[in-house]
């Protein structure tokens, strides 16, 4: 029975009509599409399709041989396009190749901008197609919400260990990399710097001019040290350096000197100048020690330090000697 050339293309729009010669007398729209302009009808099959299994065909006697058996073949040209197939005998002597893309369907659609209208209403692989998208949206939306989420635990922690007013770690920071060295048993020093007048102007001039001020010495603490060193503000005035892998006291003395040096240049705001300076007190950790302290015992040295620094006229820096032999 033949069957209207419209039925036929709706049901199946990926079907191959072949005349009792082998030559194509018809072509579904998809396969149309597939083939592109001028190609198919009124050439032998086997120039359009190359069935390979369950083994080679090249006449149609012998395509018929293999009705209703499943076919794997692939659209002749330069894509290859491997599809599966089903053969059948019409009543004219030739035969209905009917074609699909099995799992390779999703490909396909990509490669050759095909849409549901290339599709037989019934196929499943439009339902397939639907869901294929539908879990694509839903894996971007996930990798778009863990990319949002993860962004802000990073911002979450980093405002957690950040001193908002000048960038610098804060003391959370600090206590964090005074455990890790200690338990590693590293071989650290611990710089406690106070700023010296930094009252005066916050008195003369006002807590806005002496946050300012706080601002200009962390960026000229950061000038002057390395990017892995660790710069904390850990007080109103009071900041803790952390030189990593800096012990030498001959080096330690020539940063801290640099350090007071870069601090006492005027600051300028609004037009006037604000001046201070910095106290230093130096302590180093030496693992290997019997008396060597944790963290608390650490900064306390650190802390005497500063204050003999202060009482012996500021501006200047000094190292805790209670740990030398």
């Amino acid at each position: 029975m033949n069957l209207p050339p419209r039925t036929l293309e709706a049901l199946m729009p990926l079907h191959l009509s072949i005349a009792a010669d082998g030559r194509v007398r018809g072509l579904g729209p998809t396969l149309a599409k597939l083939l592109g302009p001028g190609r198919g009808i009124g050439a032998g099959f086997a120039e359009i399709v190359e069935v390979y299994r369950p083994r080679a065909v090249a006449t149609l006697p012998a395509l018929l041989e293999l009705s209703g058996r499943k076919l794997q073949l692939r659209l002749r040209g330069p894509e290859g396009l491997t599809m599966k197939g089903l053969a059948m005998p019409d009543d004219a002597g030739g035969a209905l190749l009917n074609l699909s893309f099995g799992i390779g369907v999703v490909e396909a659609v990509r490669r050759h901008a095909l849409t549901a209208t290339d599709f037989a209403a019934t196929d499943l692989a439009i339902d397939m197609l639907y869901l294929v998208e539908a879990k694509s949206a839903a894996m971007e939306s996930s990798r778009t919400l863990n990319r949002r989420l993860q962004g802000a635990m990073q911002a979450a922690e980093q405002r957690a260990f950040t001193d908002p007013l000048t960038g610098l770690g804060n003391r959370r920071a600090m206590d964090q990399l005074l455990q890790r060295l200690i338990r590693g048993g590293e071989r650290f020093a611990v710089l406690h710097l106070d700023l010296d007048h930094f009252k005066q102007v916050n008195d003369s001039r006002g807590h806005a001019a002496g946050d300012r001020v706080l601002q200009a010495v962390a960026r000229r603490m950061l000038d002057l040290t390395r990017k892995n060193d660790l710069v904390a503000r850990v007080g109103g005035d009071e900041f803790l350096i952390l030189p990593l892998g800096l012990t030498d006291e001959e080096r330690l003395s020539d940063l801290a000197s640099q350090l007071i040096a870069r601090i006492e240049a005027p600051v300028e705001i609004d037009g006037a100048t604000c001046g201070v300076s910095a106290s230093i007190g130096i302590a180093l950790h030496h693992p290997e020690k019997p008396a060597a302290d944790g963290p608390a015992g650490l900064l306390e040295r650190a802390d005497a330090a500063l204050y003999t620094a202060k009482r012996a006229g500021r501006s200047q820096h000094v190292f805790h000697r209670a740990e030398q032999v």
